[in-house]
């Protein structure tokens, strides 16, 4: 018995190794190849640079116009994740309290949107009615509308794990719906809202599809449309590349490092009730 349990656990060990290997070398050939030649990156391969050309990353900085493109990142970013933070705890709450069917047709249509695809035509002929499309606000908006079903998903199984004593109190002590979120339930609701920001943040910040479709004009460009740069019509050049995707990561990373304790401590409250 014991022999058996410990060959599971050494197969366990091992699988962990090789999942987590597949999973880092994509990364050390980034980074490795961030630091060769142009000749030298030609080939993507884990070769150590024969000489380290850190004038990569100062020439992704200037051609690369990286300042702009991470200033637009950052405002995609934190303006849309800050926008369906409000939004959906403000509506997560309601919708959690009211156990009815209206209640339930709203929150399911609305979590409906994580599964069903998206149909690009009929989003561009709506961002084009609105005159959104190549705008920075337009961006902020389709990220924040794109996100809201997930994160309305999330906030609800939080929302409903706090108790409805809470409410009785602060309406038998005169509190008025909208203070009674603001002013009671708000502040209870830190984790999770860090939790949506940060989860929001990241898929905004990786995002690759939605500027390429909607935004004609390089300015506005977040990091991750900014390899483009370094694409021509006969060469590659992947030392460049790499080295914008390297630069590009980081901010997400740190984003993910000192977020990650909201994330987990966010995503196991709601999962489950009591």
């Amino acid at each position: 018995m014991n022999l058996r349990r410990s060959l599971s656990r050494a197969s366990l060990g091992l699988l962990s190794w090789l999942v987590a290997l597949a999973f880092l070398l994509p990364v050390a050939v980034i980074l490795i190849n961030s630091f060769k030649s142009g000749a030298e990156a030609a080939d993507m391969s884990l070769a150590l640079p024969a000489k380290l050309a850190v004038s990569n990353y100062e020439a992704v900085y200037k051609a690369g116009n990286l300042l702009t493109t991470f200033l637009n990142s950052a405002l995609y970013g934190a303006g849309s994740s800050a926008l369906v933070v409000a939004l959906v705890l403000a509506a997560a709450f309601p919708l959690s309290r009211r156990k009815g069917r209206a209640s339930g047709a709203i929150y399911f249509f609305i979590v409906l949107g994580t599964a069903l695809p998206m149909n690009y035509i009929a989003v561009m002929k709506v961002m084009k009615a609105l005159a959104l499309i190549n705008t920075r606000l337009g961006m902020v908006l389709l990220y924040a509308a794109i996100n809201i079903p997930i994160s309305l998903f999330i906030a609800y199984g939080y929302i409903s794990t706090l108790p409805r004593e809470i409410d009785e109190a602060a309406v038998i002590d005169g509190c008025s719906p909208v203070q009674l979120f603001i002013r009671v339930i708000a502040p209870l609701l830190t984790p999770i809202a860090s939790t949506v920001f940060v989860l929001d943040f990241m898929a905004t910040w990786n995002d690759f599809i939605m500027p390429l479709y909607f935004l004609n004009s390089t300015s506005k460009w977040p990091m991750t449309l900014g390899v483009y740069n370094f694409f021509g019509m006969y060469q590659t050049q992947w030392n460049l590349v790499s080295a914008d995707i390297v630069l590009t990561s980081l901010p997400v990373l740190l984003v993910f490092v000192f977020g990650q304790k909201y994330i987990v401590g966010g995503i196991t409250a709601g999962a489950v009730k009591g």
